[in-house]
């Protein structure tokens, strides 16, 4: 079968065709004919969580039909529509076939095509733990995103309006902006500078309850002075190659705020399971009647793997990247 290995090269992440013979599906797992895939800028950043050097066959997560599965799996069968995340030594999203582990699957929204179904699992379930597990977030919070239009920022930003709660986006473009609050997002701030806490104080009139930071180092302490009493800060990437910053423990202190990270790296199976677990329960309904539908912003063809990665990492995109297994 054609796969695309991910590996470093002179330090930079590129993407090499090899032929590889098709998994076997193991216990507990399903193989699955894949027709699309999920491009997450996390395989991209070298030395990151996400990256591989030594190789690996890319992609995390996966869209496509059950082809075979294992010899204990009964729940799923030949022909039926699955996405999910294709996680640990064997992930594979941008190949043939691939395996992936029966807590990831889940059943694809009948409305939704399979590149639809592709942009969901690994950001929205991201989306889902910063938001939603860790982040509490209730109906009539206030929520700070910043790159919100990226992957991760945009499903927070959906789960955000789905929850009930005042949505605010941080991105250095209007029209970004502007393309996030046509789906629902009540304001936006352009900047890509640590200068917005201010701003977001005087809006929600008591300091925000939840900030979701994809950016990294350089706006985390302006994520944590929007905090108002009790706020949460969730930190799901740092793409500005920042990974440290100052805190002021005073203020964290007397305000009583939270800071978490939102990381798949050293989850593990059981926390893969239980993330998969609480997405099904609390949001997959939601993507089932209509009320939520992927942000999907381009769609390229697996040999076009390489010009993905440039769009990538040009920053031009609102939501998700998705590559295409005909």
């Amino acid at each position: 079968m054609k796969a695309y290995w991910v590996r470093t090269e002179d330090g930079r992440t590129v993407f090499e065709p090899r032929d590889t013979p098709p998994p076997v599906a193991g216990p507990g797992q399903i193989l699955l004919r894949v027709r699309a895939a999920g491009l997450n800028r996390g395989e991209l950043i070298v030395g990151g969580a996400m990256h591989h050097r030594s190789g690996k066959v890319g992609g995390t997560e996966a869209a496509g039909e059950v082809h075979a599965v294992g010899p204990d799996v009964t729940d799923w069968k030949a022909g039926q529509r699955v996405m999910g995340r294709v996680l640990g030594p064997d992930r594979g999203g941008f190949a043939e076939y691939t395996l992936m582990q029966v807590h990831q699957a889940m059943k694809i929204p009948e409305h939704l095509s399979f590149e639809q179904a592709a942009a969901i699992p690994v950001s929205f379930l991201a989306a889902y733990d910063a938001v939603v597990a860790y982040g509490k977030l209730q109906s009539g919070d206030w929520m700070l995103v910043t790159a919100a239009p990226s992957a991760v920022g945009s499903c927070a930003v959906q789960l955000g309006i789905l929850l009930g709660a005042h949505v605010v986006g941080i991105s250095g473009s209007a029209a970004k902006l502007e393309r996030l609050k046509a789906i629902g997002m009540q304001q936006g701030i352009v900047t890509r500078s640590p200068d917005f806490a201010d701003a977001v104080r005087k809006m929600s009139g008591k300091g925000i309850d939840l900030a979701v930071n994809c950016v990294g180092g350089t706006l985390f302490g302006e994520c944590m002075r929007s905090l108002g009493y009790g706020g949460r800060l969730a930190t799901v990437g740092y793409v500005d190659g920042s990974y440290k910053a100052e805190i002021d423990l005073q203020a964290l202190h007397s305000n009583r705020q939270i800071v978490f990270g939102i990381s798949n790296s050293k989850a593990g199976e059981t926390g893969h399971a239980a993330t998969a677990r609480g997405f099904i329960r609390d949001i997959l309904p939601a993507f089932n009647d209509g009320r939520i539908a992927p942000l999907v912003d381009r769609i390229f063809d697996l040999d076009e793997l390489a010009a993905a990665k440039d769009y990538m990492e040009s920053n031009a995109q609102v939501g998700k990247i998705v590559v295409s297994v005909a």
